[in-house]
């Protein structure tokens, strides 16, 4: 029998091998993706992260079918596999601020410290979430500026989450004249927080907390629920002023009183 016969019908056979690899390769993909497309939608995960995930398991099986298919039809998949490491550690290098910004990504979904709309504040930073995505976390500000921290940045600074819980307390300082007895003060205060959206459980409360050069300084403490917090906030600080007013207690500020004595 000729040899180059034998050689045409061994590439045949290999070539027939690697189609059929592919075509089942190719099915097994989309159900693995299929799959996993539903277990994300289940899961807990941030929506952020379903794309990514979904990308990445999409090119490793794509490229594990392709060194599959490759090997079948008699390649040598070694160098590939060495040029490949190469190449990754070399885009590594060029690209570790966006490796750690992914890496950080991650971070975020597992650890979850926060989510999407929760009231965040982030390396200085105050607002609502309102993206994750693998290289920056998005704030919206309350006077609606959009900020975008790096999530390498967001997982190595101190996080603070306003909206873990369904409530939140409100604090207002102020100050009040040596001249008012306290005890007057502190039933002001707990008059002006009073009102609608506060919550009597726990009740207001207003305290003493210390005493400075020209006045005595108090806090009125006060629960509202977390969606009410900035409103009940501005409207509590305008409340304090006008019952104040209405009992004529006396907000001080810094000054000097300077006697002068007559010989």
């Amino acid at each position: 029998m000729d040899l180059s016969f034998l050689l045409e019908q061994s590439v045949i056979r290999r070539v027939f091998w690697a189609v059929i690899l592919l075509i089942l390769g190719i099915l097994i993909t989309r159900i693995i993706c299929r799959v996993l497309a539903r277990a994300l939608e289940r899961s807990r995960l941030e929506k952020a992260a379903h794309s990514l995930i979904s990308s990445l398991v999409k090119v490793s099986l794509y490229l594990l079918m392709g060194l599959i298919v490759a090997s079948t039809l008699g390649i040598d998949i070694t160098g590939v596999v060495a040029l490949a490491s190469v190449l990754t550690l070399a885009l590594s290098l060029a690209l570790q601020n966006m490796v750690s910004n992914v890496i950080g990504g991650f971070t975020i979904l597992y650890t979850h410290p926060f989510h999407s709309g929760d009231f965040v504040e982030i390396a200085g930073y105050s607002g609502t979430v309102r993206e994750i995505n693998m290289t920056y976390t998005m704030l919206s500000t309350a006077d609606n500026v959009l900020v975008s921290i790096p999530n390498s940045t967001v997982v190595a600074e101190r996080i603070i989450n306003y909206s873990t819980a369904e409530t939140r307390r409100v604090e207002v300082k102020v100050a009040a004249s040596y001249a008012m007895p306290a005890q007057r003060v502190i039933d002001a205060l707990i008059q002006a927080g009073t009102m609608d959206n506060v919550l009597l459980d726990p009740a207001p409360s207003a305290v003493v907390t210390g005493y400075g050069e020209s006045a005595i300084s108090y806090s009125l403490r006060l629960w509202v629920k977390n969606a009410d917090y900035w409103d009940t906030y501005f409207a509590v600080n305008q409340r304090v002023k006008e019952v104040f007013d209405q009992q004529g207690i006396e907000m001080t500020y810094p000054h000097l009183n300077v006697h002068i004595a007559k010989e």
